[in-house]
């Protein structure tokens, strides 16, 4: 069998990246992770943890950190223009799943890990950009950073989000997808929403004529909301949607469209778009691989990088952050019933199986959130409904037992 790696070269300091060097830690194997950015960049915006990432965080020790922290809940709302509840979405319980969701800043995230990190001495280096791989030889990578120096690891993870440059070594032709969709989004007071009753119960999804509004609570107490809508707009090049970002002007146009066919809360919500707040995200998602790790195995790829999925299903963090802990717990199995190419292979295939299925979700989650005009052009089948009462209807996505999965891929494959 295959013995441990000796080091892991991680390229990129995201969630995904912190979260591997953490879990490769907890398994015996050092790691190092090269990151372009300053130390001092802020990773803006806030994310949804659930139950799946969750387990995971509290396996690396950074869950009760991160919990005092967090807007807590368990189910987002869908209402309609009278204000009534056409379906539920539970997003997190933690009788069934084991933990409420949380929303939180993504930047408390990586500081959190970032300390764990740094409790084990595990090094970030800032201000270096990866280049490409040079050579895989034996067990080893050789690979290349902008600057002109070099360096070599047992492996080396791709990290580093949708727009990847690892996944450049070994797919150069495979680019981000674009969905023709995009989300305009800020951040408010609630207290400047008109609720129209006391027991009007957030997060929800508005649907109206105009399409969709999200309000999801942010801060610990809920005090502010990140409203957001999606529309259909042209793709533009990088230098396009960084120039639509500062143009303060159209986005609240865009934002505003159609503001008299809303009802009054979204109205209210849209009457105090926040400029300073203001962002865009355009939906993208990546053209599903064969391949996350390059045929001599020393290069793999992870989260983003390996299977970038739109917002819709809200789980892109959650998604990064399983892919860690089972990826170093196979890696941290080598030394018994594993060889390196029976690990990937087996993580890409559980990986993957959930992957197909979390997609063909999120698909049906966004032909929830079109407007009811759009979505009555749909097959039942195509849209997502919740079933009543039901608060174990998304325990497959919710609550896998990762280390169970693990034990039991080593076990069917020992000798």
């Amino acid at each position: 069998m295959a013995s441990l790696p000796r080091h892991v070269a991680i390229i990129g300091a995201g969630l995904s990246g912190l979260c591997l060097a953490l879990a490769l830690h907890q398994c015996g194997i050092p790691a190092t992770i090269y990151e372009a950015r300053a130390a001092d960049f802020v990773q803006g915006g806030a994310i949804a943890l659930s139950p799946n990432a969750l387990q995971v965080l509290h396996k690396l020790g950074i869950y009760e950190r991160v919990r005092k922290k967090s807007y807590k809940y368990q189910v987002l709302t869908f209402k309609d223009d009278q204000h009534e509840t056409t379906d539920v979405y539970y997003f997190g319980h933690k009788k069934f799943h084991g933990y409420n969701a949380l929303r939180v800043s993504r930047q408390v995230v990586i500081e959190e890990v970032k300390l764990k990190l740094s409790e084990y001495n595990i090094e970030v280096k800032h201000d270096i950009r990866f280049s490409h791989v040079i050579s895989e030889f034996g067990d080893s990578v050789t690979f290349a950073f902008t600057d002109g120096t070099t360096s070599s690891a047992s492996m080396l993870i791709g990290a580093d989000g949708i727009h990847s440059t690892v996944r450049k070594y070994m797919y150069p032709t495979v680019t981000p997808r674009y969905l023709g969709q995009l989300g305009i989004a800020c951040i408010i007071p609630l207290s400047s929403i008109r609720l129209p009753k006391k027991d009007y119960p957030l997060p929800a999804i508005i649907s109206a004529k105009p399409g969709t509004l999200l309000v999801l609570p942010q801060q610990i107490d809920g005090s502010e909301v990140l409203i957001q809508v999606s529309l259909a707009y042209p793709e533009q090049s990088r230098e396009g949607w960084h120039a639509l970002n500062a143009r303060t002007d159209e986005m609240v146009r865009l934002f505003q469209k159609d503001m008299h066919a809303w009802p009054d809360v979204v109205q209210s919500a849209l009457e105090n778009v926040n400029e300073d707040t203001l962002f865009t995200w355009p939906y993208y998602a990546v053209p599903r691989l064969e391949q996350w790790a390059s045929n001599g195995k020393r290069v793999v790829l992870i989260g983003d990088a390996a299977h970038g999925i739109p917002p819709s299903s809200g789980q892109g963090a959650n998604q990064a952050i399983e892919d860690t802990y089972v990826l170093a717990s196979l890696l941290g199995k080598l030394c018994e019933k594993l060889d390196l190419a029976e690990a990937l292979e087996f993580w890409q295939a559980f990986r993957q199986e959930r992957m197909d299925r979390i997609v063909k979700f999120s698909d049906m989650m966004q032909n929830r959130r079109l407007s009811p005009a759009e979505r009555a052009k749909l097959p039942e089948s195509a849209v997502w409904r919740g079933t009543a009462g039901d608060t174990e209807q998304m325990s497959w996505l919710y609550a896998p037992d990762l280390e169970r999965v693990v034990n039991k891929m080593v076990e069917n494959r020992g000798v």
